[in-house]
């Protein structure tokens, strides 16, 4: 049952009602919102679940989860993304979050993400791998593909996730201008 819970949000807007949500359900709420606030040894208190946000403003909130693991080893993590992926997703399990939600988010799904015991991808970011060697073993079988614009997509998920978070850095290496990167990210293509 989470009673202490840290939340480490940039969107003031959310965090407020996400807060507010959550104080009226009798959880006490601490908000901050950078990753300097939440490294601050002052901040202290034993939290039992820790929601994360994955991009804070600019940088990756994936960042700070080994420490945050560290500081609180019994806190259920919860990365709260408006950018959900696979790449992202896999990720943050590496470092040690407890599960994985795409915003938006209300407080119900997020108290029940955190009492989850293992990470599902939610139903919107769920996608079937197929193995080639079975590809070719039937024509008739159906499959599902990813399309074009979600495996570019996927591409840029991995790509960002291995330069931390960093918009400029991840453009540089896949040769396209920041704003364009910044558009790609911002229209999330279907499943199919």
């Amino acid at each position: 049952m989470t009673s202490n819970l840290l939340l480490i949000e940039d969107d003031e807007v959310f965090a407020q009602v996400l807060q507010n949500s959550l104080q009226k359900r009798g959880i006490s709420c601490t908000h901050v919102s950078t990753i300097e606030q939440a490294s601050d040894p002052e901040l202290g208190k034993d939290f039992d679940s820790i929601v994360l946000d994955l991009y804070l403003d600019g940088e990756s909130g994936l960042s700070i989860l080994p420490q945050l693991r560290q500081r609180y080893p019994q806190a259920s993590i919860l990365v709260l993304t408006g950018y959900a992926s696979i790449a992202t997703t896999v990720q943050a399990m590496k470092l040690g979050t407890d599960n994985y939600l795409p915003k938006p988010a209300n407080a119900t799904q997020i108290l029940n993400a955190l009492t989850q015991e293992s990470i599902e991808l939610p139903e919107s970011s769920q996608q079937k791998v197929v193995d080639q060697s079975e590809k070719s073993s039937d024509a008739g079988m159906q499959q599902d593909v990813l399309s074009v614009e979600r495996l570019q997509w996927e591409h840029i998920q991995s790509v960002l996730a291995q330069h931390q978070g960093n918009i400029s850095a991840t453009a540089r290496a896949l040769g396209m201008h920041r704003r364009t990167l910044q558009r790609k990210l911002s229209k999330k293509p279907k499943n199919k």
